[in-house]
């Protein structure tokens, strides 16, 4: 679909892999990059940075610090599947169990933190990291301050199930009971990391999602440089739906709430393809009816692993294949 005012769009060069980002958090932004990595050697990941709970939440208030576990997952999602990608990538996840002050930690978070402190540069630091670890791809935070995450919540209370209360931090977020209306973050206009915003400007293809919804998809466009990015660069927009509603966040959702959620954040954000997994989705005429309110098609597949609710990297992989060889190019691609 060529939508009015966009420059047509083309193929591009034989052999030339496209340039993709990836934006979001966790395991939703490590599974959609273990898929990516499969298909192309030039992906950025533009990663949330609101994370206050656990090892990242501990590091960020003792020492002052970006969290760091949201990008260390988004690193080892990036390592390659030969020996030394697979043992580097289980080096920096692993967390070390004692009764000290080093239980919980993650070995890659620690990394992280050091080379920060090293370098006095948190994307250089990443960039060393991702070298020594093999990274197929590039890891960047998508602010340059923490976040703090705060919900509007109606019934987080269950004695007052109508009334709206404010629940503030991420770990939080994730888990409330209740139904969550809006997000919002402080500081309330957060610079964005200027490589992040050239990154998703240079792009042939961005990729939101999957992910927390709340907590992990949606901060992204609460940094006024980046959803301008968003807006305005020429890369088409996939939006990858989860393969469930999570526990609390996005408790009873159907899959095309989550698309209303995210227009009501970013109105003026349009998207180009929605991609589901086929057996999630028990309303398709609705799902594709809040696609096109955002200017978009959706494309159902298989992207659900046999063995649980999470996405089959290969299967992911075909499918955002398919997507960027179908819908279209722009051009030309460099």
């Amino acid at each position: 679909m060529i939508k009015t005012g966009r420059r047509r769009r083309t193929g591009r060069r034989s052999g030339v892999p496209p340039k993709v980002v990836a934006l979001g958090g966790g395991h939703g932004l490590a599974a959609s990059l273990a898929a990516l990595r499969r298909i192309t050697g030039d992906l950025t990941a533009v990663v949330t940075v609101a994370d206050d709970g656990g090892s990242s939440g501990r590091l960020r208030a003792e020492m002052g610090v970006l969290p760091p576990g949201d990008l260390r997952m988004a690193l080892a999602a990036l390592c390659g599947d030969d020996e030394w990608g697979q043992t580097w990538s289980r080096v920096v996840q692993h967390r070390f169990a004692s009764k000290g002050d080093l239980h919980g930690h993650a070995v890659g978070n620690l990394l992280i933190v050091a080379l920060w402190e090293q370098l006095n540069d948190e994307v250089a630091a990443l960039e060393w990291v991702g070298r020594l670890l093999g990274a197929h791809g590039r890891v960047l935070p998508m602010s340059a301050v923490p976040l703090d995450l705060h919900a509007i919540v109606r019934g987080h209370d269950p004695d007052a199930p109508d009334a709206i209360s404010t629940v503030r931090g991420q770990a939080t977020v994730a888990l409330t009971p209740g139904e969550v209306l809006e997000v919002q973050v402080e500081p309330s206009d957060p610079p964005a990391v200027p490589e992040a915003v050239q990154a998703v400007l240079d792009a042939d293809w961005v990729v939101l999602g999957p992910g927390s919804w709340f907590s992990s998809v949606i901060p992204h466009l609460l940094v006024p440089e980046l959803v301008e990015a968003l807006m305005t660069t020429r890369a088409r927009r996939v939006l990858t739906l989860n393969l469930a509603p999570q526990p609390g966040e996005t408790d009873g959702f159907s899959p095309q709430r989550h698309l209303e959620v995210l227009a009501r954040h970013a109105p003026k954000l349009t998207i180009d393809v929605v991609l589901a997994d086929e057996a999630a989705v028990p309303d398709r005429d609705s799902l594709s009816e809040a696609a096109q309110r955002l200017g978009g098609t959706v494309e159902l597949a298989p992207v659900a692993a046999p063995d649980g609710p999470r996405h089959d990297p290969e299967l992911l992989a075909t499918a955002y294949d398919r997507i960027f060889r179908m819908r279209g190019r722009i051009g030309p691609w460099r």
